[in-house]
């Protein structure tokens, strides 16, 4: 069965990096796109980033230039690289694999995501 697993998360201060892996199984990795969002308390899932199955990439606004997505396709991998990280960037980060491929325009779409991770916990202190 498909599984995403996420690591990484933790505690830290404002100005400090992190940097969130997803173990995925059960498909076919190399051929996926993926993606990662976050969910603070009270909120919807929110896009972060997506990557092609080749390596193109897609960001939400608030994270361009301070996040980087990327994978590794022989260990089936997907990364979040987060540095200036700020307190508003506290959420819990899922990694979910999309459905349909990677599309620009919808890959910010969770619905299109069909199977998600437990999520990892990142905090950011002021």
């Amino acid at each position: 069965q498909v599984q995403l697993v996420e690591s990484g998360g933790g505690l830290v201060q404002a100005g400090d990096s992190l940097r969130l892996s997803c173990a995925a199984s059960g498909f076919t990795f190399g051929s996926a796109a993926m993606g990662w969002f976050r969910q603070a308390p009270g909120k919807e899932h929110d896009f972060v980033a997506a990557i092609s199955w080749s390596g193109s990439t897609d960001y939400s606004d608030s994270v361009k230039g301070r996040f980087t997505i990327s994978r590794d396709n022989g260990k089936n991998t997907v990364f979040l690289q987060m540095n200036s990280l700020k307190p508003e960037d506290t959420a819990i980060y899922y990694c979910a694999r999309k459905s349909g491929g990677f599309r620009p325009g919808y890959n910010r779409m969770s619905g299109l995501y069909d199977y998600w991770g437990q999520g990892t916990q990142v905090t950011v202190s002021s």
